[in-house]
């Protein structure tokens, strides 16, 4: 194939939604019938159930949630799918902000139970600014649920965005026996299999079958019909162009748990989703069909084998075509690097690439040179500025309590401020420099914790502080911040980890109250 076939057949998608709606549960449930995995795995641990693919961490596990991105990539009917699994939990919203930017559309997953929460709306409005399409997956359909006219109102008087279903329950809780095929004209009914571990059968009929008639309690068949006649008459119409404008959501109800409705999602999501798009660069627009590569580094991980305690840089691939043992330029440092080791990651698992295709994720192995945000292009003019930076809302001290293991300490957390896991600040006038980290939420800090203490071998203690702010400062003729500025109380004032000065306060007054003593001094949510 050659390079525009390549790029025509790739879909990079990423999974959203508020905790326990199911969004890791879908995850493995799209990896089932993409054959990338025989049998899928609950998020619940239950003795003698397979662990869920797409949750690699211990602390995963051990927790049920997702705390770390994950990128799984399997085939599937021509197609080669590119799929990122996020942190649900808001305390890593910002590693979840970072992997959207990698990717063309997201699948917006909502209990039907409990409709729109607060995590969700956070994420579709990054989505939204990024211009990434959304597909809207209504989980849970087999439980108690709100009335699936009620969850389209809201999806459309809450985020603002037309909701198009491409298919329709056929009842909902117990009574509920499979979906409508809206486009198809079909229905397909759908039955339960062990723990939904194993593809759901599927038997096809239309609205008039008497089998759906013996399926569904009178009542509940009568409403079905009354339903899909309104939503043929009175519905937001469906525009593929729409959808990829980000103006309308193709809604699917399922339940991922039973297989419910998840191939059809799939199946859907792969007609109507976009190729790999173009990114920006300085005032270039960089299209996948441009015959030099390039890429941008979105996240980094440490230790993900334990066997061999390596970095793995992991790349988006935005145009071009990336060859193991390529040279490229690396923007940031100005250096030519080889890309030498370059692996496909699958949750835990690795094997060697020797090409991909914009729209896919490379793994890099070993070079301790990149960071976040950095650019790999054979074309130095290009340099992707691709990746946000958010205020942090939680501060913490780190002490090192064990003196002997200082090396080991100050190694691994060093290795998880590069991955991003948290930020770090130093107070400006303390006599010790004790490392204050700074993150989005506290359980930022317990995967710190732990993952020093499992992977480095070194005890940590956090003490905590009362900061719930930070500002990073600066003067309007760009000359350094004096170190005698006027705080409030309980304020202070740190340094970042490039010498920035950032005050740190606890509420809105101690900010006034500084902008009234200092008003030569301009403030900024993120680095300046």
């Amino acid at each position: 194939m050659n390079l525009t076939e390549e790029i025509r057949r790739r879909r990079t998608f990423a999974i959203i939604s508020h905790p326990d709606a199911g969004k890791t549960t879908l995850t493995e449930k799209l990896l089932l019938y993409g054959g990338a995995v025989q049998l899928a795995g609950s998020v619940t641990a239950r003795k003698n159930q397979q662990a869920t693919t797409s949750d690699w961490m211990e602390l995963e596990r051990k927790r049920g949630i997702s705390i770390s991105s994950t990128v799984l990539q399997f085939d599937y009917e021509g197609y080669r799918v590119n799929l990122l699994d996020t942190p649900g939990h808001r305390d890593f919203s910002e590693d979840t902000y970072r992997v959207l930017t990698a990717v063309d559309a997201a699948v917006m997953v909502i209990d039907a139970g409990k409709g729109i929460e607060s995590q969700t709306r956070k994420l579709f409005e990054v989505c939204r600014r990024r211009g990434v399409p959304i597909f809207t997956f209504m989980n849970k359909m087999d439980r108690p649920t709100r009335e699936p006219l009620a969850l389209l109102d809201e999806l459309e008087s809450v985020l603002g965005i037309g909701a198009c279903p491409i298919n329709w329950p056929l009842g909902t809780g117990f009574d509920f026996k499979g979906v409508y095929d809206r486009q198809a004209k079909q229905v397909n009914l759908f039955e339960r299999t062990s723990l939904g571990a194993y593809r759901a059968p599927v038997k096809v009929t239309g609205l008039g079958d008497p089998i759906l008639q013996e399926k569904l309690d009178p009542p509940v068949y009568k409403q079905v019909l009354e339903e899909i006649e309104m939503l043929e008459g009175a519905g937001t119409e469906f525009d593929p162009a729409a959808v990829l404008a980000g103006k309308i959501t193709p809604v699917f109800f399922g339940s991922a748990m039973n297989n419910f409705g998840v191939q059809l999602m799939l199946d859907n999501f792969l007609k109507f989703s976009s190729p790999p798009t173009s990114r920006i660069s300085g005032d270039i627009l960089v299209e996948p069909t441009l015959e030099k590569f390039s890429g941008f580094v979105f996240k980094i991980q440490a230790n993900m084998d334990p066997r061999h305690r390596d970095r793995i840089a992991f790349v988006r691939v935005v145009s071009g075509k990336f060859k193991r043992d390529m040279v490229v330029h690396h923007s940031r440092t100005g250096e030519k690097v080889r890309l030498a080791n370059s692996q496909k990651v699958f949750g835990s698992e690795r094997e060697t690439v020797d090409e991909a295709y914009p729209g896919d994720v490379v793994g890099l192995v070993g070079n301790d040179k990149f960071g976040i945000g950095d650019t790999l292009t054979e074309d130095p003019a290009i340099a992707f500025n691709e990746i946000p930076q958010f205020p942090p809302e939680c501060f913490a001290f780190l002490q090192n309590p064990n003196t002997s293991k200082y090396k080991q300490f100050r190694k691994g957390l060093d290795q998880l401020l590069q991955e991003g896991v948290v930020q770090c600040f130093e107070l400006a006038h303390a006599a010790h420099k004790i490392p204050l980290l700074a993150a989005v939420g506290p359980l930022q800090f317990e995967v710190v914790q732990y993952r020093i203490e499992s992977e480095y071998n070194a005890e940590s203690r956090l003490e905590s502080t009362n900061w719930k702010f930070a500002r990073w400062l600066r003067t309007p003729d760009g000359s350094e911040v004096s170190n005698k500025i006027d705080l409030p109380t309980s304020g202070a004032l740190a340094l970042d980890r490039k010498g920035n000065k950032v005050l740190l306060y606890a509420s809105e007054w101690e900010l006034k109250f500084f902008q009234d003593r200092n008003k030569d001094i301009e403030l900024s949510h993120v680095p300046f």
